[in-house]
């Protein structure tokens, strides 16, 4: 008789997100041949082939994706379940999830695991990175209960709750060899739509893609966070809008140069972002932490004073 059970959908699942056995054995704190073991099991018990091994790197079948895409509604409802068990007998939940929004460094909420640490709730925390849109997608797939950083309008039907956490601004730079360092300045938009922009890739799964500081027919060099966006516009890899708290000491020490456009990016500000239905009692300390917490309001208000029309 099969035994379909959820540790192996976990697998499965860490496999396919880690993109290889070996990751999702360390994810899973499993040794490597354990994992293999399990997942032969599998499909010996299935009689199907979950994985196609004919090339470099396993890939998963018709049957195997169908498998996790049914067997990711289970691990949902079975994480739920356990969250509302713990949260009946104690308040606080099994796990807290939270996404961070791909411009904000981890460090500043360094402080704040600490202090929650100090209350021994037995809550985990698991922290994942998202982009644009995917930090509201987030919410909506429940792969975050808290959402820190979220910009823009939120999912249409409401249900969640916001709290500004500060105002981000942003700078149009170049490496100093690029081209347009040495165009005519305000730029215009049909000037910088010539050149390859740096983008983040938005990281939603359901909800319509965001496109920011992209202009129609220009090529884009899409790259998974800010810190690579940062790197490739100094290798002079392309072009694009940086936040001005980061750009200014590149843009200070000669490693990027910020120049004026003739429309400029608006600021944007940055919310914390939450459903507003089943908090548990490590959520509500989270939202509160956060509301008192200042790290991250100054982090992004760095260099404003400075702020010009570029």
């Amino acid at each position: 008789m099969l035994r379909l059970n959820l540790e192996a959908l976990e697998i499965l699942d860490a496999i396919v997100r880690k993109g290889s056995f070996a990751a999702a054995a360390d994810e899973v704190h499993r040794v490597p041949s354990a994992v293999t073991y399990m997942v032969k099991k599998l499909e010996d018990e299935l009689g199907v082939q979950l994985f196609d091994r004919s090339g470099h790197r396993a890939k998963l079948t018709e049957a195997g994706q169908t498998l996790l895409d049914e067997g990711r509604h289970l691990l949902r409802a079975a994480g739920d379940l356990e969250c509302r068990v713990r949260r009946v007998a104690t308040g606080w939940e099994t796990e807290l999830n939270v996404a961070l929004d791909g411009l904000l460094p981890m460090e500043l909420l360094h402080p704040i695991v600490r202090d929650f640490d100090l209350l021994d709730s037995g809550t985990r925390l698991r922290f994942s990175r998202e982009v644009l849109a995917g930090m509201w997608d987030a919410l909506l797939d429940h792969r975050a209960d808290l959402a820190v950083g979220v910009s823009g309008e939120g999912p249409h039907g409401g249900g969640y709750a916001t709290r500004a956490l500060g105002e981000v601004d942003f700078v149009f730079a170049v490496a100093p060899g690029h081209p347009l360092a040495q165009a005519k300045q305000p730029l215009s938009a049909n000037q910088i739509q010539q050149h390859r922009v740096v983008a983040m890739a938005d990281t939603s799964r359901t909800l319509l893609p965001r496109n920011v500081g992209i202009l129609s027919g220009q090529e884009i060099f899409t790259v998974p966070d800010i810190q690579a966006k940062l790197s490739a516009q100094i290798a002079g890899l392309g072009c694009g809008y940086l936040p001005r708290c980061l750009a200014m000491p590149y843009i200070e020490a000669g490693s990027l140069v910020a120049l004026t456009v003739e429309e400029h990016k608006e600021p944007a500000v940055l919310y914390a972002a939450w459903r507003t239905t089943g908090l548990g009692r490590a959520h509500k300390w989270w939202i509160n932490r956060l509301s008192e917490d200042r790290a991250i309001g100054e982090w992004l208000a760095q260099y404003r004073e400075d702020a010009t029309s570029s």
